[in-house]
């Protein structure tokens, strides 16, 4: 089985604005990011970004916005030679609907962990928020809380030696 880590985008990988991220040039990457998925990956990690982007729901923007944000992230990511497993998002709101997907629920979690053959036990999911937690808990993965913009590699080295 393989082990993975869950990145929560906003706040853990890109910076948070206080606003939506949801065009190219939002896509402002976090200290210690590159470093931070590089080490992981040299540890035989999976990559994978889990993130609500409840913006598309509200009309704020849409799945194309969403999309060309991620090639641009994608892109960096390549460029330094990180390779991610999947990016899976929500693009629900509770105030339009209910969905299975958004966090604090783990659908996104569950989907990677059957489709990469992962053990939760081994995994970690990265985020800055309760939600995160939450989602990480009722997956059975192992749930880790940074502050926002928190510089990622030095987070990463607290818990993974």
């Amino acid at each position: 089985m393989n082990k993975a880590v869950f990145l929560d985008r906003d706040g853990v990988l890109i910076r948070e604005r206080g606003e939506y991220n949801y065009l190219p040039q939002h896509c402002i990457i976090n200290k210690g990011v590159i470093e931070a998925l590089k080490f992981l990956q040299s540890r035989d990690f999976l990559l994978v970004i889990i993130s609500n982007q409840s913006g598309v729901a509200k009309g704020v923007y849409t799945i194309d916005d969403v999309e060309q944000l991620h090639k641009k992230l994608l892109s960096v990511f390549e460029e330094n030679g990180i390779t991610l497993s999947e990016i899976y998002y929500c693009p629900h709101h509770p105030d339009n609907g209910l969905c299975l997907c958004r966090k604090p629920l783990p659908q996104m979690l569950e989907k990677a962990l059957a489709r990469f053959d992962i053990n939760s036990s081994m995994s970690f999911l990265i985020g800055d928020a309760e939600r995160d937690a939450q989602a990480a808990q009722a997956a059975g993965v192992k749930a880790v809380l940074v502050e926002p913009n928190a510089n990622l590699f030095e987070e990463v080295k607290k818990f993974i030696p």
